[in-house]
């Protein structure tokens, strides 16, 4: 069962930003086509930043027990691009909630 927990981990923690999000409506519970948006790019362009350190021989997966073993690509698990939305997401919200915070200049 290793091999599911950090896959596990990832979605549980996805999870609850989202429900932090429904919660205060923060990002995509505020303003969804935006916020899907900036994650979906940031996502895509952190892959395309993955694929190229692969391509050049500095990013790879090594061994893991925790991983599923599964690979969307050479180098690439399973579990990258929903670290990649969980890093995205987690930082929209943190900046967002930040920017709510600030006074007004």
């Amino acid at each position: 069962m290793s091999h599911l927990a950090y896959l596990a981990a990832l979605l549980v923690s996805l999870a609850g930003l989202t429900a932090l999000d429904l919660r205060y409506r923060v990002a995509v519970f505020d303003r969804p086509r935006a916020a899907l948006l900036t994650v979906g790019a940031t996502v895509a362009f952190l892959l395309v930043w993955d694929v190229v350190g692969v391509g050049l021989g500095i990013f790879f997966v090594g061994s893991s027990e925790w991983l599923t073993g599964i690979r969307l690509a050479p180098e690439v698990p399973l579990e990258e691009p929903i670290f990649l939305t969980l890093l995205a997401y987690q930082t929209l919200l943190l900046w967002r909630w930040l920017s709510r915070r600030a006074p007004a200049s």
